[in-house]
């Protein structure tokens, strides 16, 4: 007996009701929440063949199915390599793009440097509250697992997980199973207290691998200030501002702008500043800015995003009597010419 696209599909949709409900599955309730249009004796009939073929099993008489070890296997099985693919292309995708972007931040900045004769910055885009897209455990010896964490963004964290305990690959499965049923989709905040508890408990002996792997989840999405690329242009233009010009000031500014840290910080600030989200451009005057050596100076900034989570924040820094007008003219034309050229096409339409 072969194993159809259709009977494929009828065992997915069983796996996933079972997954999400815990309950024997009935050809009824496939037929109301498949996009199938099989009617409920077509399912049964199916559903036959595929107890006869050992993906799934009745555990009474009156009961609906339940996947079978086999189904378990086929169903992750396809998965994993539904996830692997989705890796490949994304990777692809990520090296022709990097060299474009870079190039491509480089040229922003400098263009705002000439149009507004200010110093100005940008961040190469980092991750801002992401999601959890794909989770897989795999054995590397009796003591340890290593866990593949794909999140939102298509960033790929590869974390070891200490064993307190032996685990055979059934059980390695289940924990895959429950892993990515609990957490695909979620932030880091919303995994919460409760969350871990059901899957701790679900996970038994092995409830430990949850925490690890929890923790490995925010060590994924979290993004350190190394990672975070920074481009400058125009630091020379704050000479020809006097009460910028002067060896202080001018000392204090231009190693701010050398020091890859504080543009990051400076840039971090801003971007979690809610005010101006109707414009998405803020404004810091004087001793409203985070830096010392800034507090004779107006930053404006704007926030560009490339979707997925993934955004980056534009800088402008110059007089207090700055030509506010031109340079958010500037920041909100630039801001949309990177979000178009970043941001992936919406698929919905």
């Amino acid at each position: 007996m072969e194993l159809d696209e259709r009977k494929r599909k009828i065992l997915k949709a069983i796996i996933q009701t079972y997954l999400e409900t815990g309950e024997p599955v009935g050809s009824r309730t496939i037929s109301k929440y498949t996009d199938l249009n099989l009617s409920s004796a077509t399912i049964r009939n199916e559903m036959s063949d595929l107890e006869e073929m050992g993906y799934i099993l009745q555990p009474h008489t009156s009961a609906g199915r339940i996947p079978s070890d086999e189904g378990y296997r086929l169903y992750v099985d396809e998965l994993m390599k539904e996830k692997e693919q989705e890796i490949a292309d994304v990777k692809k995708m990520v090296i022709e793009k990097t060299n474009h972007m870079e190039k491509t931040l480089q040229q922003v900045v400098r263009l705002l440097a000439s149009k507004t004769n200010y110093a100005t910055l940008i961040t190469g885009p980092a991750i801002h509250r992401t999601k959890v897209k794909f989770i897989q455990l795999s054995k590397v010896n009796e003591e340890q697992l290593l866990a593949v964490i794909v999140v939102e963004g298509n960033l790929v964290k590869n974390q070891m997980i200490d064993l307190d305990e032996e685990i055979d690959d059934e059980r390695l499965l289940k924990l895959n199973l429950l892993l990515n049923t609990q957490l695909n989709g979620l932030t880091i905040e919303e995994i919460n207290l409760g969350i871990i508890q059901k899957m701790k408990e679900q996970a038994g002996i092995h409830s430990g691998v949850i925490n690890k792997v929890v923790d490995a989840v925010a060590d994924a999405i979290a993004v350190s200030d190394e990672d975070v690329p920074v481009y400058t242009s125009g630091t020379t233009n704050i000479f020809k501002y006097p009460e910028l010009s002067d060896s202080k000031s001018a000392s204090g500014l231009i190693s701010t702008f050398e020091e890859k840290d504080s543009l990051v910080n400076l840039l971090k600030d801003t971007a979690s500043d809610e005010e101006g989200e109707n414009t998405g451009i803020q404004v810091y005057i004087g001793n409203e800015n985070s830096l010392e050596p800034l507090r004779d100076c107006s930053v404006v900034t704007a926030t560009y995003d490339m979707g997925d989570g993934m955004r980056g924040t534009i800088g402008i820094v110059g007089p207090k009597r700055m030509d506010y007008e031109n340079v958010v003219d500037n920041l909100k034309i630039l801001k949309t010419q990177l979000d178009n050229v970043f941001k992936k096409p919406d698929t919905d339409t």
